[in-house]
């Protein structure tokens, strides 16, 4: 597993990875989103890398929250991010568009940018939702994934949540093929992918149903029964174990009480 971690100051991150390496959780992702973002992001990189050398952390990259001025200098920031992270032994990062996508500054134009840098030494994520097409009416989803993956810098998949476990499947499979379709040797086969998970809670669906979060579906079947999400969720931590997909907790688990209950529902 994997644990993100939000946070609004570095004393809250400091109790948070405190808390992480008290219970054996090592691997850690830092979202770009909020206030953690631009000089905070930079701040976060270098106290996580001075203090918490032992942790093996993936920060999130924002193109939409990370635009600065003009195309061209938001490139430039990029690169400094990536020779950031080379500096602290962070050699694996997420990249997304963001929200609203930038003209001209989105995840394909910035892998073809990359390709062409020579001393850049990066392992690229990329996000893909699976539920674009059948639930939000946007498509060419898996026709981005295909030019992503064309471009060679792509090295591991991370999965939007959702609750279509039979839509979910499939897009797995479609995944699979691309991988080795789009394989030009025995490394690029190699494509780690990850999964959200979202842990349900009575606070997590009230939240969920006043502001729900943006390209994320979950069916009013789990919204309105507590017990039903458990289930769906235990089924879907099942399909990613079985196909080798690293779960990725984003909801908040700073305590013990949260901890025991996710341990709970990865016992099968």
């Amino acid at each position: 597993m994997r644990f993100e971690l939000s946070f609004k100051n570095i004393l809250q991150l400091e109790n948070k990875l405190n808390f992480c390496i008290s219970n054996n959780i090592n691997k850690i992702n830092i979202p770009c989103k909020g206030v953690i973002k631009k000089e905070f992001l930079n701040e976060t990189i270098e106290y996580i890398g001075k203090n918490y050398k032992s942790l093996d952390v993936i920060f999130h990259y924002s193109l939409y929250h990370q635009y600065t001025k003009n195309r061209g200098n938001s490139y430039l920031e990029f690169l400094n991010f990536i020779k950031k992270c080379n500096s602290y032994k962070n050699n694996e990062i997420l990249l997304v568009s963001g929200s609203n996508k930038k003209k001209n500054f989105e995840v394909l134009d910035v892998l073809r940018d990359l390709k062409k840098e020579k001393k850049v030494n990066i392992n690229i994520g990329i996000a893909y939702n699976p539920y674009l097409k059948n639930y939000y009416n946007i498509c060419g989803e898996r026709e981005r994934i295909e030019k992503k993956f064309s471009s060679g810098l792509t090295k591991s998949i991370w999965l939007q949540f959702g609750t279509d476990i039979k839509l979910l499947q499939e897009e797995i499979n479609f995944l699979k093929e691309s991988i080795l379709k789009n394989s030009f040797n025995s490394k690029d086969k190699n494509v780690k992918v990850f999964g959200s998970l979202l842990i349900p809670s009575r606070v997590f669906i009230s939240r969920f149903k006043y502001r729900p979060w943006k390209g994320v579906f979950i069916s009013e079947k789990y919204l309105n029964s507590l017990d039903n999400f458990y289930l769906f969720t235990k089924d879907l931590i099942e399909i990613y174990l079985d196909n080798n997909i690293c779960p990725v907790i984003e909801t908040e688990c700073s305590s013990i009480e949260n901890l025991n209950y996710i341990q709970t529902l990865l016992k099968t």
